[in-house]
């Protein structure tokens, strides 16, 4: 592998506690979801797999972030991990958001308790898919967002230190992983641009820059236009994105949209 290991947690201070990532570890990991084996899983979907077999939470998803938000679901373990990801995508608020943009990791041992206040749509939503807590790792090259590891429980409850230590070590491994599919390296499985899901996001931000120059508002505003619209319908954005593409929906100057029938 020719990527450089990356540290992005190393050492790091959660919630006022120094946490150090034993960088063997985060190399175990590395070996693990990179060989290649029979079963022909890319190794961002062992990554998250594993992430659900070797730490105390129900399941995990991996995504690229940019400074726009959140950029697309790279892999997620189970169903309820990926609602978790198209949620933040699709709402633009949510844990993994606010740990891209501050670089700290958001963890939330009780959703129901403390999410209604900062992510009222997202928590709402989470909470009907099951979702009980969440630990949101910012995956980051300095200053350089490359995405979040999100671990999620369908029960209350925090992460020990032991527990933290080994999910900062995944998520340094994560970052690694990223970066070595955005560089196509041998052994990633799939470039960046075949990775499962990129298409729907592709389309996305496509849909955003006519809905900017039909509606005349900036890139930022269309696509807050565009999630409301899904989150209106409970339709995926993706679905919405295709609908614009096609004509069948037309955003207007006075930003509201209509419908060509």
């Amino acid at each position: 592998m020719r990527q450089a290991l990356v540290g992005t947690h190393d050492p790091a201070t959660v919630h006022g506690v120094e946490v150090t990532v034993a960088r063997n570890r985060v190399t175990e990991i590395l070996f693990a979801v990179l060989t290649p084996g029979a079963d022909d899983v890319p190794p961002q979907s062992r990554l998250v797999g594993l992430c659900a077999d070797q730490l105390p939470v129900s399941g995990a998803g991996l995504a690229f972030m940019s400074t726009r938000g959140h950029g697309g679901t790279v892999a997620a373990s189970d169903d309820a991990a990926a609602e978790l990801e198209d949620l933040q995508f699709t709402l633009g608020e949510g844990p993994c958001l606010d740990a891209s943009r501050t670089g700290r990791p958001v963890l939330v041992p009780d959703l129901v308790g403390s999410g209604p206040r900062r992510w009222p749509a997202f928590t709402d939503e989470a909470q009907a898919a099951g979702v009980r807590a969440v630990f949101a790792l910012p995956l980051r090259v300095g200053a350089i967002r490359v995405g979040v590891l999100d671990l999620y429980r369908d029960a209350a409850g925090g992460l020990s230190s032991d527990a933290l230590r080994e999910a900062l070590a995944f998520a340094d491994a994560a970052t690694t992983l990223l970066l070595h599919l955005q560089a196509g390296g041998e052994g990633a499985g799939l470039p960046l641009d075949t990775v499962p899901g990129l298409d729907d996001r592709a389309e996305v931000h496509q849909a955003t820059g006519i809905v900017s120059v039909h509606a005349g508002v900036g890139l930022d505003e269309a696509l807050t236009l565009l999630r409301a619209r899904a989150y209106a319908e409970q339709r995926p954005i993706a679905d919405v994105a295709q609908d614009v593409l096609s004509g069948r929906i037309r955003f207007g100057e006075d930003d509201r949209w209509s419908d060509d029938t």
